[in-house]
């Protein structure tokens, strides 16, 4: 999926594009002409052996869409056939349903046969209800038929805010959208519903494909680079002090994996901080990695008065829920960087909102199941998308929350995320989140700001797991960072 205009927006915000462009000068049946014929080149492209366009047209337009799709496919030499409504007199959507003479039949009349290319122009990003009993039971027949469906916009039935369905909805094998990608298109299950995305240029000037609200596909554009920049005259302090704090005997995989990730990305030196009867376990694992133990709160209080131990991460592995508390808060007291993860994260519980006050760097890095317990009130809420979840939560702890999973979502507390799109599957094995941790726990401690570094790391988790075996374990997925 290579697209140019990185910014998201939500279904609202396009609108706003739209209207401007219509403000500066550009013809509704203008635009509506240059979507039509994207959407039918799309269609003999991918669907050469067609033996006939079926055309789904709403009354909007998005219909107005199809009427041209119609018409292109016509004098393409497809054959053609049209369902849905008229529009009303005096549209956009009028003026496309007369440039292309002919009948329009009922949804109900429509009945699949191999060789049709549905053409999805029924509703757009712009449905926020649930679709009609009618277009349900024609969603249905088309399924059960396997007929292919091309989204234009977005599927039918699908929100283009939240990416989630609003009831029975179409999954297209392909899904062309004007402009820019919306919201919908990338949150999950959304992304999946679309099927591959294709990104028109109808001719909206860049200038205006614009919106004040700060979201994003993860992309270099937003992080710069997941490579840490090297002077040639830096030394191992220069790039950073990592530190990550380690469970007992028992537990004491998980810190190692988070220390790994942690060098391999690029920190300057490791140090992973053990309970006294952990510490010849991880002995025996270590080579580059350096030990200490840390038998308690006195211990690390007088270990951080050494300035350069950079960034810290705490909770893969760690157990103990009193003691995190009590290490994590004198790391934000001293003003160091941390990465809470894992349990981490659990130690506070209904009290996470408590590091809000602590204004040094951290980040937090709930996947689905911790960011239930953490902030029940978000996820209960049905009118929020997953990005309006992780930007509440990032205003409520005054953090970077990494919202984890296939659409992982990075927020910050003034409002900017970013979506990662291109996770594979297979990040979904024990230990990724250890190993995940530990990127962000190298980026902070290069220096980088604590949004950036999260993002930068998320992208990296993603693509080591691209260049890794298929059949990749956590070790695997840190020798490919």
């Amino acid at each position: 999926m290579a697209i140019e205009n990185t910014r998201l927006f939500t279904p609202a915000a396009m609108g706003a594009v739209d209207r401007s462009a219509i403000e500066v000068g550009l013809s509704g049946p203008g635009l509506m002409e240059r979507a039509g014929a994207a959407v039918a080149a799309s269609a003999l492209e991918h669907w050469p052996g067609l033996k006939r366009g079926v055309i789904l047209c709403g009354l909007g337009n998005n219909g107005g869409d199809g009427h041209v799709i119609a018409r292109y496919l016509a004098g393409a030499g497809v054959p053609v056939e049209r369902f849905g409504m008229t529009p009303k007199k005096g549209t956009d959507a009028a003026w496309a349903y007369d440039s292309f003479p002919g009948a329009i039949h009922t949804l109900a009349d429509y009945q699949p046969e191999q060789g049709d290319l549905v053409i999805d122009a029924l509703f757009g990003a712009g449905l926020d209800r649930a679709v009609s009993d009618e277009i349900a039971q024609l969603i249905e027949r088309v399924e059960l038929a396997k007929i292919p469906v091309l989204a234009v916009d977005l599927p039918s039935g699908l929100s283009g805010y939240s990416g989630l369905p609003t009831g029975p909805c179409f999954r297209a094998q392909r899904t062309v959208t004007f402009a820019a990608l919306k919201t919908g298109h990338v949150l999950l299950p959304g992304r999946d519903l679309c099927g591959e995305l294709e990104v028109a240029d109808i001719g909206i000037p860049a200038r205006l494909i614009a919106s004040d609200d700060p979201v994003f596909i993860n992309d270099p554009s937003i992080y710069g680079t997941t490579s840490a920049e090297i002077a040639a005259s830096s030394h191992k302090y220069a790039r950073g002090h990592l530190v990550v704090f380690s469970g007992p005997l028992i537990s004491s995989g998980a810190a190692r994996m988070s220390a790994m990730a942690g060098l391999r990305a690029g920190a300057g030196l490791v140090t992973v901080a053990s309970p006294p009867g952990a510490v010849m376990a991880q002995s025996a694992h270590f080579t580059a990695v350096m030990q200490r133990s840390i038998v308690d709160a006195d211990a690390l209080s007088e270990w951080l008065e050494d300035d350069r131990l950079a960034a810290f991460v705490l909770g893969p592995g760690f157990g103990n829920k009193e003691l995190a508390r009590d290490y994590a808060r004198m790391v934000l007291e001293a003003g160091r960087a941390l990465v809470l993860d894992a349990d981490g994260l659990t130690a506070f519980g209904e009290t996470i909102t408590d590091l809000s006050a602590y204004d040094a760097p951290k980040v937090l890095t709930p996947h689905e199941g911790e960011f239930r317990r953490l902030f029940p009130d978000l996820l209960d809420d049905d009118n929020l998308s997953k990005i309006d979840r992780a930007r509440r939560a990032a205003s409520h702890v005054n953090a970077i929350v990494v919202y984890k999973g296939a659409d992982t979502v990075i927020a910050a507390p003034d409002g900017r995320a970013a979506v990662n799109c291109d996770a594979p599957a297979k990040l979904a094995t024990a230990g990724s989140g250890d190993v995940l941790a530990g990127i962000i726990g190298a980026f902070l401690a290069n220096g980088r700001p604590a949004f950036e570094a999260a993002c930068a790391a998320v992208a990296l988790h993603s693509e080591a797991a691209r260049s890794a075996p298929d059949r990749m374990t956590a070790e695997d997925l840190i020798s490919a960072i």
